[in-house]
């Protein structure tokens, strides 16, 4: 599995650890940045090129760790085909790959320490989506996507 990871200045530290972790797990990933703990405000860039790198095929899967993962979730959502989903709990990243086929982790670094957070990580790239009804739910969020997507 190829896994696309970024983050903010607040997500600098908790990134570190979460790409320790996926080496231990011997998964292939590329870090899309912020490259430091100073304070930068392109959150916003770094999450749509870690969706659009994800949404293409080009990575299987993305994670994305800012101070609350509220700015990230928002940002990432933009892209189309992406399915980012805020999990600060392993019951949510559980779900949110067997219910919604999520394809993007998006987690709040000041909110989840790093060992829940390695665990969260560990149960989100190992749980399958369900399919059946689950399937017919996301088809219906891409309907929905391409309805509001607009012609430059």
């Amino acid at each position: 599995m190829r896994i696309a990871i970024g983050n903010d200045h607040a997500g600098f530290d908790l990134k570190s650890k979460i790409k320790d972790y996926l080496q231990k797990l011997e998964m292939e990933y590329k870090d899309f940045g912020a490259y430091s703990a100073q304070p930068c405000d392109n959150c916003a860039y770094i999450a749509a090129e870690v969706s659009s790198s994800v949404a293409s095929g080009v990575y299987n899967r993305g994670i994305l760790i800012c101070g609350t993962g509220i700015g990230t979730s928002i940002a990432a959502n933009k892209v189309p085909g992406v399915r980012a989903a805020l999990c600060n709990e392993i019951f949510s990243a559980k779900k949110s790959r067997e219910h919604n086929n999520a394809n993007i982790l998006v987690m709040g670094s000041r909110i989840v320490a790093v060992e829940l957070a390695k665990e969260i990580v560990k149960i989100w790239l190992t749980t399958k989506f369900m399919g059946g009804r689950h399937g017919l739910r996301v088809s219906k969020y891409s309907e929905v996507e391409k309805k509001y997507i607009r012609d430059p």
